[in-house]
């Protein structure tokens, strides 16, 4: 038996080169272009996607932020959005809907429920991090379970932060990036301020 031998092409003839800059196209549909596959981006990930990504898909003179206004505004009439998050920018719907999804099935995420002890935990971590198990218990006037805590960590809006000053240097707890998307916060500057007079 004879087997034919064929000339294998490199590699990279079989791999078709992606056009960011699109300059077959005139001006006004190349911009429409980039749209949608900003549009497509964002829509496919499930997680906030960053300027640095999004800048690979268009070409290099173009403004990832004035294409994302552009789109912005033809979303306005549309029960969804693009939102600005502290790592880049994610689809989610509109506020006002939220009663109407709720309605028609149970689509929201259960780990992102909160019993009003872990609400208040995570609250005490966003204000007062990095903070300890002690901390959190001088807060409180009891003990914070580890369980709790692990649950915080599970749903990753908690991590480990440095090590406490006190004896026995235990772990400390910041919030996390997570944290900052799940409450739509750019940064911690961003948390409202408290009303110590009613602490």
């Amino acid at each position: 038996m004879t087997t034919a031998t064929r000339k294998r092409k490199p590699a990279d003839e079989d791999v078709a080169v992606f056009d960011r800059e699109l300059d077959d196209l005139p001006q006004e549909l190349r911009w429409r272009e980039w749209m949608g596959r900003i549009e497509a981006v964002l829509f496919a990930s499930a997680s906030p996607v960053g300027r640095d990504d999004l800048a690979r898909v268009v070409g290099q003179g173009a403004s990832v932020e004035m294409l994302i206004e552009d789109i912005q505004a033809e979303l306005m009439s549309r029960p969804y959005e693009f939102a600005q998050v502290v790592s880049g920018w994610m689809f989610r719907t509109r506020a006002q809907f939220a009663d109407a999804i709720k309605a028609a099935a149970d689509l929201g995420d259960q780990s992102l429920t909160f019993t009003e002890m872990e609400m208040g935990v995570l609250c005490a971590i966003a204000y007062h991090q990095p903070i300890d198990r002690a901390g959190l218990a001088d807060i409180f006037g009891k003990e914070v379970s580890r369980d709790l805590l692990a649950r915080l960590r599970y749903k990753d809006l908690i991590a480990s932060g440095p090590r406490s000053p006190r004896a026995g240097a235990p772990h400390t707890f910041v919030t996390t990036e997570t944290f900052l998307t799940t409450f739509d916060l750019q940064s911690l500057r961003d948390l409202p301020e408290l009303d110590l007079e009613r602490v």
